[in-house]
């Protein structure tokens, strides 16, 4: 997903620990000897949250609209290249438990809504998204994950639906434990 966002930018994995893309790039480049287009995994195109937070100061404003699971609906401002999970988390939109995997294609639960006409403009999912979206509930023929959605000028009015119930492996544990006690 980042490399659709943001193209020739690399998300390494170290030591299981994502490191922040400035400091990869950097140390790569150091490294390699060659600015721009780095690529560690090019078949895994996953994303990671944390690591465009901020990342395009200049970039265009797009509003997005989500409809939470209450009915509730937010407005968000959002910046092009962004993923639609990075807009919720970084305009702190109450949407409970939504990416609880931080976007890292790890949880269905940034599952996300979309109008016929939209989703068709948004492209096909990769392989992993539709794995992940298996497991989603209330999962209809126009489904995507907010961390795999970015931010377009087109998408400027945009309104999504979050699904009314969502797979949180924390709410089930939640019952359990209230269950036992």
């Amino acid at each position: 997903m980042l490399a659709r966002c943001f193209p020739g930018l690399a998300r390494p994995w170290l030591n299981g620990l994502a490191v922040h893309r400035a400091q990869a790039l950097g140390a790569l480049e150091r490294a390699t000897g060659s600015p721009g287009l780095v690529s560690l995994h090019p078949r895994r195109d996953f994303s990671y949250t944390h690591g465009l937070q901020g990342a395009s100061g200049s970039a265009h404003r797009v509003t997005i609209n989500f409809i939470n699971r209450d009915g509730e609906k937010f407005s968000a401002a959002a910046k092009e290249g962004e993923s639609l999970l990075e807009v919720v988390v970084n305009q702190n939109l109450n949407i409970d438990g939504f990416g609880a995997c931080e976007g890292a294609l790890a949880c269905s639960t940034c599952h996300l809504i979309f109008d016929d006409h939209t989703f068709q403009q948004l492209g096909p999912a990769m392989s992993e998204e539709l794995d992940m979206l298996d497991l989603a509930y209330g999962l209809t023929d126009t489904s995507r994950l907010g961390c795999q959605v970015c931010v377009q000028k087109w998408m400027d009015g945009l309104t999504v639906q979050v699904p009314v119930e969502a797979s949180d492996i924390r709410r089930e544990l939640e019952v359990e434990k209230q269950s036992k006690q």
